[in-house]
């Protein structure tokens, strides 16, 4: 039969719970998992009772770890020490997916493996389906030592009929039930706004670490308007690598890297525009000084264009 997989997760991180339900299709369509949340109660069904049973039948428990995770007395106190109880007595297998940067590596969950890999939280991934592909080969390889899977279905069906007709009462259904969002022009260019003063404060706050973690290392991190901060790394005094970053850019419509921390505000070297799909809003690069780290397929969360514009500024000092 298939395994029973029962998800952990703070409300707050439900979109991301919904992602990677959707990169554990495959899994699914073969029979192999049967995925169980909260969002799965029935009208009737007893709250505590019903998810207690279900964390106690789990094969394998999903901790979905996040800031709001560890903050909330329920899925800390309660589901979290449940799963670590059953993981050591071997009755089920935990498996952490860190999610976002949070304070993890000082709770228990730090004697265990967690995913993605490195522990890198998946809303730092340039590509989050990558992220969560990590995660879902991380479930496949634990449904093989577990010895749980059957056969994977070749038909990938998904609804059963029973053999007499009947129809059960509580029949499996998709979480995959969102439709097509339309977003707004004012909605695009909050994203854009956002984005630049997320960008700013990841700047700072890597420069700030940097420094504190290289002797050597000086670091300057200038705020010059609303729209335009610079970046300069020194390296025993000399300056090894600088970036002005301005929201607008040549075409005033996104987010443009310039080497230099005097570059003319008409030039560029890589730019970041809005786009869509239709479920979010992410960034695009042109691609033009990595291809190999950018293109214009490739679809990044803010986290992940934050971490792009940063390689391209510390690459020098990386030999690179």
């Amino acid at each position: 039969m298939a395994a029973r997989v029962f998800m952990s997760y703070s409300h707050i991180d439900e979109e991301l719970r919904d992602q990677l339900e959707v990169q554990l299709a495959m899994l699914k369509r073969q029979g192999l998992v049967d995925v169980w949340h909260d969002r799965r109660l029935l009208p009737g069904d007893h709250l505590d009772w019903t998810i207690n049973k279900e964390l106690n039948q789990a094969d394998i428990i999903l901790l979905l770890v996040s800031p709001n995770f560890l903050a909330s007395d329920y899925c800390y106190k309660i589901e979290k020490a449940r799963a670590l109880e059953r993981h050591r007595e071997g009755s089920a297998r935990l498996i952490s997916v860190i999610l976002r940067p949070c304070d993890w590596p000082h709770t228990e969950l730090q004697e265990f493996l967690v995913t993605p890999k490195d522990g890198k939280p998946v809303t730092q991934w340039a590509d989050r389906d990558e992220a969560f592909l990590n995660v879902a080969q991380a479930i496949r390889r634990a449904i093989e030592e577990l010895g749980q899977a059957k056969t994977p279905r070749q038909n990938h069906a998904f609804i059963d009929r029973p053999a007499n007709g009947e129809v059960n009462e509580s029949l499996p259904r998709s979480s995959n039930l969102r439709l097509k969002k339309e977003f707004t022009k004012a909605e695009e260019d909050q994203f854009l706004l956002d984005s630049f003063e997320y960008l700013g404060r990841f700047f700072h706050g890597s420069l700030a670490e940097l420094q504190e973690r290289n002797a050597g290392i000086e670091t300057r991190y200038r705020r010059i308007d609303g729209n335009c901060f610079t970046a300069v790394v020194y390296q025993n005094g000399q300056k090894k690598a600088s970036c002005t970053i301005r929201l607008g850019g040549m075409f005033g419509n996104g987010i443009s890297y310039s080497q230099g921390d005097d570059a003319a505000a008409n030039t560029y070297n890589e730019s970041l525009s809005v786009s869509k799909d239709s479920q979010k809003l992410f960034l695009q690069a042109m691609g033009m000084p990595l291809l190999n780290m950018a293109d214009s397929d490739t679809n990044l969360s803010q986290e992940g264009a934050a971490e792009y514009y940063w390689s391209l500024l510390i690459q020098p000092l990386q030999g690179e």
